[in-house]
């Protein structure tokens, strides 16, 4: 069941309880993508340590006072000074209907245990990392492809993109710009991350689906290595919908992949959290 209550304000800071799983943080920033889509920042609690590549509960107070809480991956990198979180609106959704209005300053709900196996701990240890996502599947590669550990694991860094309009390529200009500015990247790390955005239903430099890019070789285009997958050199990270992750787990097992976990390191790894 939804709710369909979009203009419900943000409740006021008396209204939000902190627990055990729950502190409560402030709305730094707002980006405002398009029509659809957002990412916002929030204080980070000096206690709050996470993996590049986690996921964490965010969320509001209901009418009846209880959290209202989703999961969101942190698309900033562990060193951050602040959290980040990329966001669909959908517009009956009892949380991101909210979420749209939020302003800085505005409190919010930020569990205090992140989780996910959206890791390299999860991967055993390859040449190329590819991160193949499609709408804000992207979160997490946004705070792993800023991370220098990452680099000092591979060769290439690989972002993969795809969504169904230019609009929709949130962050595409950090990216091209081989994520410029950054404060702890060295240059040779900046050069080792290639960034791969594609489009679905309007021109674009390059149009197609993921696995249509895989098959035909487009998507090694920019690397050094091999213009295929490798099992014994690659690692893929999976990240978008449901279907997305399945077609693409199926595939990468049909070429040789196994998946990994936080227990048992592999090939690649989807978040399995999102899938059920």
């Amino acid at each position: 069941m939804t709710d369909t209550a979009t203009t419900t304000p943000i409740p006021p800071r008396e209204e939000f309880q902190e627990s055990g799983a729950l502190t409560v943080e402030s709305i730094t920033h707002v980006q405002q993508w398009n029509d659809d889509l957002f990412s916002l920042k929030m204080t980070r609690p000096a206690s709050f340590r996470f993996r590049s590549g986690e996921f964490v509960m965010i969320g509001l107070p209901k009418e009846d006072g209880k959290p209202l809480l989703r999961a969101y991956s942190m698309a900033s990198p562990a060193y951050a000074e602040e959290l980040e979180f990329l966001s669909i609106i959908v517009q009956d959704g009892p949380l991101t209907s909210r979420l749209q209005h939020i302003q800085p300053g505005d409190p919010v709900y930020l569990g205090k245990k992140p989780t996910g196996t959206l890791v390299t701990d999860a991967l055993l240890p390859g040449k190329r990392l590819f991160m193949l996502s499609t709408g804000t599947g992207l979160a997490p590669f946004m705070s792993l492809v800023r991370d220098p550990e990452v680099y000092a694991m591979y060769d290439e860094v690989i972002v993969v993109h795809s969504v169904r309009r230019v609009a929709d390529l949130a962050y595409r200009e950090l990216l091209e710009s081989k994520l410029e500015g950054d404060p702890l990247l060295e240059n040779e790390d900046r050069e080792r991350m290639i960034y791969v955005p594609t489009v679905t239903r309007e021109s674009f430099r390059n149009q197609g689906r993921i696995q249509t890019m895989i098959d035909d070789g487009r998507l090694f285009e920019q690397s050094k290595g091999p213009q295929r997958f490798v099992p014994d050199e690659d690692r893929v990270m999976l990240c978008g919908s449901m279907a997305m992750i399945k077609d693409h787990a199926a595939d990468l097992e049909q070429r040789g992949f196994t998946e990994g976990s936080n227990a048992k390191p592999g090939q690649y790894v989807i978040e399995r959290a999102f899938v059920g």
